[in-house]
């Protein structure tokens, strides 16, 4: 097990009471997968320093802890290009989603494509993540909508963390729309999703689940119903919550302890308690808002005062956040949410790893963390939420070993 060193950069290790975790004129040493010494480069104990057998000279680079993107639907077949002119021609995604197009439109193109073609396409987008310094992905289900193609799916989600060197969490999203062949009978169609669970489960394919509770998607009582599967199982659930109304989505699934409650633009102060109570993460996401153009913001005073941890994901989705961009999402939290650029960094570290359950390992640079980290072409994090539409990542590691650089 080679132990390195990784000397000459400013440290922004997001653990400790300094704001960022910062550390100037920093170090990190690394054994495996795991930092073991991180601090001031003066400070390094002797024993530590005689056991480096490598060292990374970051010639005063800024370093991150990697970036989590805690809620994406990565798996998926065709665009929605289309749909992108409709809205802009006054059609809104509820009108388009209950005219066969939105969702169930994915669904047509993803059942159609072969798991090599989806595993290709999933490839691709994620690797453009890492381009942005991401080291870990959340991949939901969600655009299969029978057991076969949502366990399709799933194994392709598991199949990207041994084609990358990535970690990977998966979520079974198979409430996300009711398929066609289920038109008319939702209440049927979440029994299907209920009895494809402990299977899929059973296959090793499961991380955690989800539901879009939603008037365009399935009611409280509906979501419970998955909930409770998911309890008896012992898997955790997260919920797409108060995206578009109020449905007592972010309450309900506080009840169930869940990890997360993602959207929560029309989230109630009720809700807001709730998840209070149970730790529940309220995971915003930037580029939904802005590309179906929402005028109600999420109450991000509400939540930073009750003490709410805050994650910010990409949702990168065909129809409501087609993107790959995780610096642009910070940059969007701070414009069009009002939050600083140190909770924005932190809503893609250590708060999005708080959302996904993983241990606190991630998203964090402190003896013990999982040696994943990312390193710029800048001085300060700060800088990277305020530019925009550039590529400041010089190099990425994850576990420890360089996967990535610009060089």
């Amino acid at each position: 097990m080679q132990t390195q060193l990784w000397r000459n950069a400013n440290v922004a290790t997001f653990h400790g009471a300094e704001p960022w975790g910062w550390i100037a004129q920093g170090a990190m040493v690394t054994a495996g997968d795991a930092v073991v010494w991180v601090g001031a480069l003066n400070d390094m104990p002797i024993s530590v320093k005689n056991s480096v057998m490598h060292e990374h000279d970051l010639g005063g680079a800024c370093v991150t802890p990697g970036l989590i993107d805690c809620h994406t639907h990565l798996v998926y077949a065709g665009n929605r290009a289309r749909e992108f002119e409709l809205r802009l021609e006054g059609a809104t995604y509820e009108e388009i989603a209950r005219a066969g197009g939105g969702i169930r439109s994915t669904v047509a193109a993803t059942r159609a494509a072969t798991e090599d073609e989806l595993l290709t396409l999933a490839v691709a987008r994620a690797r453009a993540l890492m381009s942005e310094g991401v080291t870990t992905i959340e991949v939901k289900s969600g655009y299969g909508l029978s057991e076969a193609d949502e366990a399709r799916m799933l194994r392709v989600a598991r199949k990207l963390a041994y084609v990358l060197p990535l970690t990977i969490r998966t979520t079974f999203l198979g409430a996300h729309a009711v398929p066609p062949e289920f038109e008319g009978h939702t209440d049927a169609y979440i029994d299907a999703v209920c009895d494809w669970l402990p299977r899929l489960h059973d296959q090793g394919l499961v991380d955690a689940v989800d539901v879009f509770c939603e008037r365009i998607g399935f009611s409280a009582d509906q979501t419970r119903k998955v909930f409770d599967v998911a309890q008896r199982l012992g898997l955790p659930v997260k919920l797409h919550a108060e995206q578009l109304s109020d449905q007592g989505g972010a309450a309900l699934a506080a009840s169930f302890n869940a990890l997360s409650c993602d959207h929560l633009e029309y989230v109630s102060a009720a809700g807001i308690d709730a998840m209070v109570a149970s730790g529940t993460v309220a995971v915003l996401l930037p580029g939904a808002y802005y590309f179906l153009r929402e005028t109600q913001l999420p109450p991000v005073v509400a939540l930073r005062e009750k003490g709410v941890p805050i994650a910010l994901a990409t949702d990168h989705n065909p129809g409501s956040s087609p993107t790959l961009s995780p610096l642009l999402m910070m940059n969007m939290a701070c414009t069009l949410f009002r939050m600083t650029p140190e909770e924005a960094w932190r809503g893609f570290t250590v708060n999005a790893a708080r959302a996904l359950g993983l241990p606190d390992r991630y998203g964090q640079l402190r003896a013990g963390s999982r040696a994943d980290f990312a390193v710029w072409n800048t001085d300060h994090p700060r800088d990277l939420v305020y530019r925009f539409g550039h590529h400041p990542l010089s190099q990425l590691v994850s576990g420890g070993r360089l996967v990535g650089s610009a060089e």
